[in-house]
């Protein structure tokens, strides 16, 4: 059977890990996720911090809303954490038990189907 040929290719070699199939450290992946943050609070406007509570499926996310609606979500370890990165990019945060999602969420995420649409038919 090639099932355990194909297994085995995929494992590293014996001398370690290569680099392209090395993951990030924890401290790599948590300065990516705030550096990727820290570029979508400056490169927007009016960017306000969702917190989105942790479920069976998903971990604890903060959700980033500019004001035309366009948005990126990040997992943090808790809410503390949310609220704490937002006050460090200087954005107000929302609990979104509480609020819910702004309205401009749902017509930026309408807009982008319409074009995805449009540019497959073309």
């Amino acid at each position: 059977m090639g099932l355990f040929r194909r297994l085995s290719s995929r494992r590293p070699d014996r001398s370690g890990t290569s680099d392209e199939s090395r993951e990030p450290s924890p401290k790599e992946a948590r300065e990516a996720t705030l550096a990727h943050l820290q570029d979508f609070v400056s490169t927007r406007v009016g960017v306000e911090a969702y917190v989105e509570p942790q479920t069976n499926v998903t971990p604890t996310t903060v959700m980033l809303v500019a004001t035309d609606g366009e948005w990126t979500r990040r997992r943090v370890p808790d809410a503390r954490a949310a609220a704490q990165l937002a006050s460090t990019l200087g954005i107000p945060v929302y609990d979104v038990q509480r609020t819910g999602y702004p309205q401009r969420v749902r017509d930026w995420n309408a807009r982008q189907r319409i074009e995805r649409r449009r540019a497959a038919s073309s």
